[in-house]
C-alpha cells in the first residue's frame, strides 16, 4: 500500500493522475450522450484532427494547446454540419475528416524537420504533460461538470428525442454544438496521455459498461463516471508497475471492465428468464 502512494510522489505521475482522472470523468459524462445518440466515434475523428493540429504547432514551434483546441473545435462544428447533410451521414463524415487530418499531420511531421516523436502523438506519453495541461484539465472538468448539472434535463431530451426537445423549446442545434465543443477540448487534453489512436476509448468504453449495469440515464451517467475514473487510476498504476504504455494499459483495463459487465448482463438476463 505504501508503494502505491509512493508512485504519486513523482511530479509526472501526479500530473498524470490529476489530468487523467478529470479527463476520464469528462469523457464519461459526454460519452453517455454520444454513445446513446450513436455518435460515439466523433471522439476518434476529433483526435485525428487533433493530431494534425499538434503536427502544425510542432512545425511552427507554437503552443500545442493554443493551436489544437481552436482547430478541433472548428472541426467538431464542421463535423456536425456535414453529418446533417443527407448526402454524407455521420460515419462517412467522421471517416473523411479524421483520415484526411491524420494524413496531413503525418506529412507535416515528415517534412517539417522537427524532432517530433510520432509514437508519443499516436499513443500518448505521461512525460509530455505540463503544468499548463494540468490547469487546463482542471478547468475543463469544472466546466463540463457544471454544464452537465445545469443543463441535465435538456441534454437528456436532446439525447433521446430531438423532436421532443424542439417541441419543449430546447435549442437542439445549440446543445449539439455545446456537446461537440466540450468533447473537442476534452479529447485534445486527453490525447496528451492516451494518444491520438486511443483517446476515444475514454468516451466509448465506460458508457457501454454502465449501460449493461443500469437502466436509467442518470444512473448510467453516474456509473459511467465511476467506472471511467477507477479504470484510469488502475490502468495508470499498472502501467507504471509493469512498465507498459499508459494509454494501452488504460484501454485494456476499460476493455476488461466492459467484458465483465457484458458477462454480468448475460447472467442477469438468464436469471430473470428462469424466474
Amino acid at each position: 500500500m505504501t508503494d502505491f502512494f509512493e508512485l504519486f510522489t513523482y511530479s509526472f505521475m501526479l500530473r498524470a493522475l490529476v489530468v487523467g482522472t478529470l479527463i476520464s470523468l469528462c469523457s464519461a459524462l459526454l460519452g453517455v450522450s454520444l454513445v446513446l445518440k450513436k455518435y460515439s466515434m466523433i471522439g476518434d475523428g476529433l483526435s485525428h484532427v487533433g493530431f494534425g493540429a499538434l503536427a502544425i504547432s510542432a512545425a511552427l514551434n507554437l503552443s500545442p494547446l493554443a493551436v489544437s483546441i481552436p482547430i478541433v473545435i472548428i472541426a467538431s462544428i464542421l463535423l456536425l454540419k456535414v453529418s446533417s447533410n443527407k448526402k454524407l451521414k455521420g460515419d462517412s463524415a467522421i471517416a473523411v475528416i479524421s483520415t484526411s487530418a491524420l494524413a496531413i499531420g503525418v506529412i507535416i511531421v515528415s517534412v517539417s524537420g522537427t524532432n517530433t516523436d510520432l509514437n508519443n502523438y499516436m499513443f500518448g506519453s505521461i512525460l509530455s504533460l505540463s503544468s499548463t495541461d494540468t490547469v487546463m484539465g482542471i478547468a475543463v472538468s469544472v466546466i463540463v461538470t457544471l454544464m452537465f448539472i445545469l443543463f441535465y434535463h435538456r441534454i437528456f431530451a436532446v439525447t433521446f428525442d430531438e423532436e421532443f426537445a424542439v417541441a419543449t423549446g430546447t435549442n437542439v442545434g445549440l446543445f449539439n454544438i455545446l456537446i461537440a465543443i466540450l468533447t473537442s477540448v476534452t479529447v485534445v487534453i486527453g490525447m496528451r496521455i492516451m494518444g491520438t489512436l486511443l483517446v476515444s476509448s475514454l468516451i466509448i468504453f465506460p458508457p457501454l459498461s454502465a449501460i449493461r449495469l443500469c437502466d436509467t440515464f442518470k444512473v448510467v451517467t453516474i456509473a459511467s463516471a465511476i467506472i471511467s475514473v477507477i479504470s484510469f487510476i488502475l490502468g495508470l498504476t499498472l502501467s507504471y508497475i509493469l512498465s507498459f504504455p499508459t494509454g494501452a494499459t488504460v484501454v485494456v483495463t476499460n476493455l476488461t471492465v466492459m467484458l465483465c459487465c457484458f458477462i454480468f448482463k448475460v447472467f442477469k438476463d438468464k436469471i430473470k428468464r428462469k424466474k
